[in-house]
């Protein structure tokens, strides 16, 4: 990623091979293949020592910043389901390859004491808390409308997306050291919303809204609160949500969707000194669809 490339031509481009997968999605199956900076990330220690809290670690976007944040000197305690060990496994190795940390723990962060819990065991392994990434989400696709969205599914969005947000913050918060970093997901659906994303697109527009928010709640205690919002991404949730995968991305005036790898860097200078008097403001990864 060092060297200097046509960012069109970076990585693959649509049309994407078509393919499914059932929720949440592995890595493995993926074609092609995402990039989470394996083989390209370098680190320069502007995490060093820090100790970081990321949900959603196992693949995607929460993969490429274990990575990172590992290689930046951070150790890394992340989340993921169940199903998602062996994933979760390889994130783990990339991190200590780094010479790092890894607590892989799986947790479904839909229920208030399991965050509560998580936390409690972050601040056993770290001592305290120095960068919490909030990043795993819920997504499925509903091209027939409103009516084929049940409240099972809005509530589980919501819960995942909005409400473990708001416990983890909490939660992790009174362990927070001053000069400590929150960093949320949120996404262009925040600002321009697919009609069939339209329960994932609400959860969005609430996390940025609630990273502004928070973001002034906080600073007296010198804690800054930013978030992410990324364009259209490869990871493991677009073949197990999305009916059709070969177009993905190409709406993105870039022509293709961004690789994990790419979005890590953001992820970092949030959380580094270097952005010291950067809160309150959300980071825009769209690939150049212009957000406000």
């Amino acid at each position: 990623m060092n060297d200097q490339q046509n960012p069109t031509e970076q990585h693959p481009q649509p049309d994407l091979p078509d393919q499914e997968q059932p929720h949440p999605g592995w890595t493995g199956p993926m074609d092609p293949p995402p990039d989470h900076g394996e083989e390209s990330y370098r680190g320069s220690g502007r995490l060093e020592g820090r100790k970081a809290v990321i949900t959603g670690g196992d693949s995607g976007i929460g993969r490429a910043v274990a990575i990172a944040f590992a290689r930046e000197g951070a150790d890394v305690l992340f989340t993921h389901l169940d199903a998602e060990k062996d994933d979760a496994q390889e994130t783990a190795r990339w991190v200590e390859d780094a010479g790092r940390r890894a607590v892989p723990v799986s947790c479904d962060i839909r229920e208030e004491e399991n965050c509560r819990s998580l936390i409690d065991r972050a601040v056993e392994e770290f001592g305290h808390i120095d960068i919490l990434v909030n990043n795993a989400a819920y997504q499925m696709s509903q091209p027939e409308g409103i009516e084929s969205i049940s409240t099972e599914q809005f509530d589980r969005v919501m819960r995942t997306n909005l409400y473990a947000l708001f416990w983890l913050s909490k939660f992790a918060l009174p362990h927070m050291r001053e000069g400590g970093s929150i960093i949320n997901s949120t996404s262009v659906q925040a600002y321009q919303p697919s009609p069939h994303l339209l329960d994932y697109a609400t959860s969005k527009a609430g996390i940025a809204n609630f990273t502004k928010g928070l973001a002034q709640m906080v600073i007296e205690r010198g804690v800054r609160v930013n978030a992410v919002a990324p364009g259209p991404v490869w990871t493991p949730l677009i073949p197990a949500t999305m009916p059709d995968t070969t177009e993905f991305g190409k709406q993105a005036p870039i022509g293709r969707p961004a690789q994990p790898a790419e979005m890590a860097p953001a992820y970092v200078f949030l959380a580094s000194q270097e952005a010291s008097y950067i809160t309150a403001e959300i980071v825009n990864a769209t690939g150049g669809t212009p957000l406000p």
